[in-house]
């Protein structure tokens, strides 16, 4: 498909009831556009990073119950899967859409990472005041990147076995960035090119 941009409907689509329900909306409507745009922004990486990345998109097969509050497609330099390496998001909670560097529970190397930006504070001053970073990828609270919240997230990154640490930017529905589709991929390459430093920095 071409893809066209999110719109508000996207949004709404993680409003809706119902385990099979959601999954159907998401499926039809959102995840599409996740292929659309992660081919392009996995080409986009692969070329910037000089190594080949990979596209995921987020199934949700371990839900039974409950349905997704969030949904995502990841883009890694492993085929095989993304969840224990550092790796790129683009997704939705029904309330804003985020592009994330991901650092997940399932990363091997946290402790590793979290020391290094802990160190090398330049890595994560040097980004612009509109980004935020996120302690918890299943939760939808954002704190500004420079707010003071920034050590802490780290620390808990480093410390707690479950501690996570995303850093990228969030935008609200009537954003004028998610539409036309040229527009929001303009802005997701601008947003990766502030993260591929620490990218690199998290693999070193």
């Amino acid at each position: 498909m071409t893809f066209k941009g999110f719109s508000k409907k996207d949004f709404k689509t993680m409003q809706i009831p119902g385990l099979e329900a959601r999954m159907s909306g998401i499926q039809t409507d959102i995840q599409p556009k996740f292929r659309a745009v992660g081919e392009e922004l996995t080409t986009y990486l692969s070329a910037k990073l000089g190594d080949e990345m990979f596209l995921h998109i987020a199934r949700h097969q371990r839900r039974s119950v409950n349905p997704p509050e969030s949904t995502w497609l990841a883009i890694c330099h492993d085929k095989r899967g993304y969840k224990k390496h550092p790796h790129f998001q683009v997704g939705l909670f029904d309330n804003y859409l985020f592009i994330w560097l991901a650092f997940i529970y399932e990363n091997e190397e946290s402790k590793k990472i979290a020391n290094r930006f802990l160190k090398e504070k330049k890595l994560l001053a040097d980004l612009p005041d509109n980004f935020a970073i996120s302690p918890d990828h299943t939760e939808e609270k954002t704190y500004p990147v420079h707010d003071g919240q920034l050590k802490a997230t780290l620390e808990r990154f480093r410390d707690v076995k479950k501690g996570e640490f995303l850093v990228g930017k969030i935008y609200l529905p009537d954003d004028s960035h998610l539409s036309p589709g040229k527009d929001f991929i303009k802005e997701a390459e601008m947003v990766l090119d502030e993260l591929i430093p620490l990218y690199k920095a998290s693999l070193q």
